[in-house]
């Protein structure tokens, strides 16, 4: 049985000619082979060591377990759909509302778990039965809503967390980023995240140098005296190490207020797969569930172990366009650099020591970078707001969700946020359309095969994948 693990030689294994791609079943030599290896590292480096530090996990472990996530994933889509996987900025928000009821890493990992776990079944489900059980369950008015709501609920962790830390240095970090994402071309666009991060780490140590400490909150309510850039931590860290490892821990209000994610994880693998089967003239459909169920394998293992969960990376996806190099060698040799990052303790010290004026102005891009991606899914299926199916539940779940509101279904138990809201989202948008006239059911799904095939009357073939 073929694993995807032989390739042959492209060409001259230098470049590809005018015209043609490497496929995933090709490579360049093996020089230019790891080179693409450790851009793919690169490219999903920003948000992918940002997400971790955001959730409190290590760093050092987030980026051992990408690549072991990144060979489970290739090994099980037998090098059909090249991809690497990395934390995913969709649990961002999970982390921050499970930590602010009392919640510890322990309870962080096991409640997101659980949802790799439920990814891990839904991609079983739809091996079993085809795409078309997504769409019916999750049409693009439900899964851009959610999308949207768990974006914007991150924002009072930016406001109140991150930015008073450093408001100038967040505010020039932000419009640095910004410029970056908008103005760069080619691979440094993907890469627009780490460049943010390289800019804010010398734009603290500068600021130190000239005008010293900072009085401002460092973490904590209180606000006292210190470095904006503290590499103490560096100089003590070793070269060579294993990262910290923990047990899980299981709580079914954490476990509730991460289950949602899991519509926003099958949106991103969905996009994904389809994006990368249209970019390189081979259909992937029938990967999807498996694409899907070994998402979600790999999270439970990273997750077992005390890491963050993984996902699918848009930002490899902008690197394939742009080389043309779709070689899933070339994903094999991100893995292995992966694995040598997260033995050295001194790089995770590094990543641990990001200033967190930087993290306020990158947080505000990012976070509403992932509530716009809903938006984004509204757009590419067509929903139309106008229609009161789809207005209501989305305008009523969002708000829950935005605003934290809570329903108290006990002294012990509370259900709020962005569970509350998803739930309301889904039940709101099922329950209203049994009910529903028919004169508000009649728009056609845009998907005539759940997530694998468009509308042929739309001419819409461009689909974006949602993303970290």
């Amino acid at each position: 049985m073929s694993l995807g693990v032989r390739w042959t030689l492209h060409g001259d294994g230098k470049t590809p000619a005018p015209g043609a791609v490497v496929r995933p079943d090709e490579r360049l030599s093996w020089p230019r082979t790891f080179g693409l290896g450790a851009q793919h590292v690169v490219a999903m480096f920003g948000a992918s060591f940002v997400a971790p530090v955001l959730m409190g996990l290590d760093p050092n472990l987030a980026i051992m377990m990408s690549g072991v996530a990144t060979a489970i994933f290739l090994l099980a889509t037998k090098g059909r759909v090249p991809s690497y996987l990395g934390c995913s900025l969709s649990f961002v928000g999970v982390a921050a509302t499970i930590r602010a009821s009392g919640g510890d890493s322990a309870t962080v990992t096991g409640a997101v778990l659980v949802v790799g776990a439920a990814l891990f079944l839904v991609g079983l489900a739809v091996q079993r039965f085809g795409a078309r059980i997504i769409h019916a369950a999750m049409p693009p008015v439900v899964t851009g809503a959610v999308v949207m709501l768990i974006g914007f609920n991150l924002a009072p962790v930016t406001a109140s967390t991150y930015w008073p830390q450093d408001q100038w240095t967040a505010l020039l970090v932000m419009l640095f980023t910004g410029l970056a994402v908008v103005c760069l071309r080619g691979f440094l666009s993907r890469i627009a995240i780490f460049l943010g991060l390289v800019f804010g780490y010398l734009l603290s140590w500068v600021l130190d140098l000239v005008f010293g400490k900072i009085h401002s909150p460092a973490g904590g309510a209180e606000a006292v005296d210190h470095w904006r850039l503290d590499l103490s931590g560096v100089g003590a860290a070793d070269w060579i190490g294993l990262p910290s490892f923990h047990a899980p821990a299981f709580e079914w209000s954490a476990i509730l207020v991460a289950l949602p994610v899991v519509i926003a994880l099958v949106a991103e693998n969905a996009g994904h797969v389809k994006a990368v089967g249209e970019m390189t003239g081979d259909s992937l459909d029938d990967k999807l569930g498996t694409a899907i169920a070994a998402d979600g394998a790999a999270s439970m293992l990273s997750t077992a172990v005390g890491g963050p969960p993984n996902t699918t990376y848009s930002e490899n996806i902008g690197v394939m366009a742009a080389t043309r190099v779709y070689s899933t060698a070339a994903y094999w040799a991100a893995a292995c650099f992966a694995l040598l990052f997260g033995l050295c303790p001194k790089f995770g010290a590094v990543v641990a020591a990001i200033p967190g004026g930087v993290l306020g102005g990158i947080t505000v891009i990012l976070y509403g970078m992932i509530g716009l991606l809903g938006a984004q899914i509204w757009l590419n299926g067509r929903v139309d707001l106008r229609n009161p199916l789809n207005l209501v539940p989305a305008a009523a779940g969002i708000i829950i969700g935005v605003g934290g509101v809570s329903l108290k279904i006990s002294d012990n138990f509370e259900l709020g946020g962005i569970a509350l809201g998803t739930l309301v989202v889904i039940t709101g948008y099922h329950v209203l359309r049994a009910f529903a006239p028919a004169h508000l059911k009649t728009q056609e799904p845009l998907l005539d095969s759940g997530t694998s095939a468009y509308d042929e009357e739309s001419g819409d073939t461009d689909p974006r994948p949602g993303k970290s």
